[in-house]
């Protein structure tokens, strides 16, 4: 029996010509992977890549009129099964030879439920809230988002809104958007869409992207991609998808993506814990591309940190909000992307100095991030107390922070029980605003202690009303008001007092929760943030974010139906069924680092350079 002709391509493609692309010049044009399926004498379409330059302003004037959900019309009218929907957009998906129906209970024990809703004795007016009906309209929602190339599903666009009239980069599949949907349909068994989506990103990996004739460092990753479908030189009767990657060069504030590598890292890793397949990983283009993105994040600088350092913009928190330097948002990915990546490396020589840098990385980072970034009421009365202008090898407040820099807020905020890590350090600047998504990662990740781990959770029960609310989660708190904000933010319309990034509430952040109770043993943190969500989630139709204090107002300028906000729940619910589940997301240190942290600190953190105390040399 031969093989559907469109899944052919991928293989192809990536098996005949790897590496073909990496250090080569792209001038000024855009370069495009193209697939097409020609219509031959006998009727039979067969699909071709080839690699595509032409001029980029005149095509991106085009991109913007055009939409990015398009399935791929290059596809005969039967290769892709199950039904389709009014708009072209299928109703289901078939993986590895399965149809996936509305009820997902008969496809993954996963989904089991025992049917009943949630109700709580302060609903709103929402009155009993049927979860089970919500997971069923989110599967629909999720599997409705579906991107195709070449018959085959790639991603998920980030939102399916058609209420305004401006598309901007929604209609486009993000890598750090997709990571929730990717871990959804690893935990559902639906696996093809994950490594096509792993496989076809490490391709755009080698193009090097231009913005006013500069380029980046070679293993960058977009930021997203878009799928198109148009004639084949001139041809009707043969048509070609096209991939469109987007590494910043069209985004607003022209910013690159620091996280989109090393979310790439952590899904490959999931995948193959998921699956049992560690063929994926293994191949030689993906070992490559795992180098790629280690030499980039682990290039020499002039930075005397282990810390990543970045600009503002650059991850999550795509808009100028002060986290320029070292966010710990990027500290966390980073730390688990290099334990992922450890993990995954093929033994060889040739791998033999990156593991040794990686492994240096490692132990100066966590000992850097537990030891600095970290704060409760402990520490807070040593900030109050610390002595400025301190000039030796012996300082105690080595990075000159004053204590009037204390804001009153943190007084307050900051309970006797629990303690978090603060957003960012710089030389006489302590960023003391909780940022949810770096802290719960480094719980995830491991960078955090045990202790740290739990305490953090401690810190999310106590302030409950501040964090949570009326729906997780806090993206950061406290938000920037008045003069701040204007200084700050540069008077960003958009980030107002406790609205988008500046301490909105984003719906997404449910799955990252969720995973960081498992890994602690705390299920019931998640569990009640899943029954606040469920109450207005779904009737609100799946908002981008909230705002307000107590997240009480959708989003003044949030996209309904997002992705992510969709198969953030989704995840979120699937992990509280099978806590098993989080370990394909968690990464454990190994005894080695675990040694070697302890050795650091229980050294004289006073000594003099020069001292021996090490056989490696750990930048602290």
């Amino acid at each position: 029996m031969a093989l559907p002709e469109a899944s052919l391509c991928l293989d192809r493609l990536l098996l005949s010509g790897f590496g073909a692309n990496y250090g080569k010049q792209r001038s000024l044009g855009l370069v495009e992977h193209r697939c097409g399926l020609r219509t031959l004498g006998n009727g039979i379409k067969r699909c071709g890549f080839r690699s595509v330059s032409f001029c980029r302003t005149d095509e991106r004037k085009n991109l913007t009129k055009r939409s990015c959900f398009l399935r791929c019309k290059c596809q005969k009218a039967d290769s892709v099964s199950g039904l389709t929907a009014d708009d072209g957009r299928p109703t289901s998906l078939s993986i590895n030879g399965k149809t996936n129906v509305n009820n997902v209970q008969e496809l993954n024990p996963l989904f089991q439920s025992d049917g009943e809703g949630f109700t709580d004795g302060n609903t709103n007016g929402v009155g009993t809230v049927d979860g089970r009906k919500i997971e069923e309209e989110a599967w629909d929602l999720l599997k409705e988002s579906v991107v195709y190339y070449c018959g085959n599903p790639i991603g998920t666009i980030a939102a399916s809104d058609t209420s305004g009239s401006s598309i901007l980069n929604y209609d486009q599949v993000f890598i750090r958007d997709f990571i929730p949907s990717g871990v959804a349909f690893l935990l559902k068994g639906e696996y093809d869409i994950v490594r096509n989506f792993i496989l076809h990103t490490l391709q755009l990996q080698s193009w090097e992207k231009t913005m006013d004739c500069h380029s980046p460092g070679q293993g960058l990753m977009p930021a997203s991609f878009k799928v198109r479908t148009v004639p084949l030189d001139g041809d009707d009767s043969v048509t070609e998808d096209v991939l469109d990657p987007d590494f910043g060069e069209a985004a607003i504030g022209r910013v690159a993506p620091v996280d989109s590598g090393l979310w790439w890292i952590i899904l490959l890793r999931a995948y193959g814990k998921c699956t049992g397949d560690l063929s994926v990983q293994e191949r030689v283009d993906v070992q490559t591309g795992i180098k790629m993105i280690l030499k980039l994040c682990l290039a020499d600088g002039f930075d005397m940190f282990p810390t990543l350092l970045v600009t503002d913009g650059s991850c999550m928190i795509d808009r100028r909000m002060g986290i320029h330097g070292h966010p710990l948002e990027i500290q966390a990915l980073f730390y688990s992307a290099l334990l992922c990546a450890r993990e995954m490396l093929a033994p060889e020589d040739a791998s033999a100095d990156l593991l040794r840098a990686l492994n240096n990385r490692l132990v100066a980072l966590s000992f850097h991030i537990r030891e600095y970034y970290w704060i409760d009421m402990k520490k807070l009365n040593e900030i109050y107390r610390y002595k400025t202008e301190e000039y030796s090898y012996d300082a105690v407040n080595k990075f000159n922070i004053y204590p009037d820099q204390i804001p009153s807020w943190l007084v307050d905020f900051m309970p006797a029980r629990g303690g978090y890590l603060i957003g960012n350090l710089q030389p006489a600047h302590m960023d003391f605003r909780f940022f949810s998504l770096g802290n719960l990662w480094s719980i995830v990740g491991g960078l955090a202690t045990v202790d740290q781990s739990h305490a953090i959770l401690d810190l999310v029960e106590e302030k409950w009303s501040e964090l949570v609310a009326d729906m997780p989660l806090k993206i950061c708190y406290p938000a920037l008001e008045g003069q701040e904000w204007r200084i700050i933010t540069g008077s960003d319309p958009k980030n107002t007092a406790w609205s988008y990034h500046n301490g909105g509430s984003w719906p997404t952040l449910l799955w990252q929760l969720t995973v960081a109770c498992m890994k602690m043993n705390r299920p019931e943190i998640a569990e009640k943030a899943v029954i606040l969500a469920e109450r207005r989630i779904s009737r609100d139709k799946w908002p981008e974010y909230y705002d307000t204090r107590r997240a009480r107002f959708i989003g003044k300028q949030s996209r309904l139906f997002q992705t992510w906000s969709i198969a953030g729940y989704l995840v979120a619910k699937l992990l509280l069924a099978n806590p098993s589940a989080a370990k394909v997301l968690i990464t454990e240190e190994d005894s080695e680092l675990v040694n070697a942290f302890s050795c650091m600190l229980s050294a004289n953190p006073r000594r003099k350079r020069g001292q021996k105390g090490f056989k490696q040399p750990f930048i602290i």
